[in-house]
C-alpha cells in the first residue's frame, strides 16, 4: 500500500487472502461506521455513548478531513471488514489519569483507536497490518512523538494482541478500585519513510 500523509486514497492487494487495505474515503464511511457501532454494542458491549463514540457519527470530520488523522479500511470484495485510525489527541483526564495524560499530550501523541475487525474476518492478520500502516501515517505526518492506545481487556483477544506489540504504560485493573478497567499502552515510533509503504497483509 502506497500511502499519503492525508487526502489521497491508496491501496494494496492481498490476493492470496482477498482483501485490500486502503486510505478511506467518503464511500466507506458507511461501512467503516457499521463496523465500528456493531464492535460497541457486541465486543465491547456498551453500546453507543455520545461522550465516547461522536467521532464514529461523524468519521468525515474526525478522520478524513484533518491533516494530521486517517481512517483506514480493509475490504474484502466491496464490503469493509476492519477499521484503524490515527487521531491527534491524546488521553482526557480524567476519566483517564492525570499522569498518563500528562505523558502523552494532545498534539505530539498519535493515539490509535477504532481497530476494529468483524469477528469471522479475524486471524487473516488484519489488525496487525493495520497497525502498522497507521504507525507508518503518524511517522510521516510530522510532529508526533508518541504513539498510544488504551484497550478493554474484556474484549476477547484485545489484550494479547496489544501486549504482543506494545509497552504496558498503565494496567487500570491496578488502580485503587480499578479505575476504568482498561489498559494505557505505548508503541514504538516507526522512523519517518519516504511515503511508500510495500509490507503484505
Amino acid at each position: 500500500m502506497s500511502s499519503a500523509i492525508a487526502g489521497a486514497t491508496t491501496e494494496r492487494s492481498a490476493p492470496a487472502d482477498g482483501y485490500v487495505l486502503r486510505t478511506a474515503t467518503a464511500q466507506d464511511v458507511g461501512g467503516a461506521r457499521a463496523v465500528m457501532l456493531d464492535t460497541v454494542y457486541h465486543d465491547l458491549r456498551s453500546g453507543y455513548v455520545p461522550r465516547w463514540h461522536a467521532d464514529i457519527i461523524d468519521l468525515e470530520g474526525a478522520y478524513l478531513l484533518p491533516l494530521r488523522c486517517t481512517l483506514l479500511v480493509a475490504l474484502h470484495g466491496d464490503e469493509v471488514v476492519a477499521t484503524g485510525a490515527v487521531r491527534d489527541r491524546g488521553p482526557q483526564a480524567p476519566p483517564n489519569p492525570q499522569w498518563v495524560a500528562d505523558r502523552f499530550p494532545s498534539g505530539a501523541t498519535a493515539q490509535l483507536c477504532r481497530i476494529y475487525v468483524r469477528p469471522e474476518h479475524r486471524r487473516h492478520g488484519l489488525a496487525r497490518a493495520l497497525v502498522r500502516e497507521l504507525g507508518d501515517f503518524a511517522a510521516r505526518a510530522g510532529g508526533y512523538t508518541s504513539l498510544y492506545l488504551h484497550t478493554d481487556p474484556a474484549v476477547p483477544g484485545a489484550e494479547p494482541f496489544w501486549r504482543s506489540m506494545a509497552h504496558e504504560v498503565c494496567d487500570e485493573r491496578r488502580l485503587p478500585g480499578g479505575g476504568q478497567g482498561i489498559v494505557h499502552f505505548e508503541l514504538p515510533m516507526p522512523p519517518a519513510g519516504d511515503g511508500h509503504a510495500t509490507s503484505n497483509i
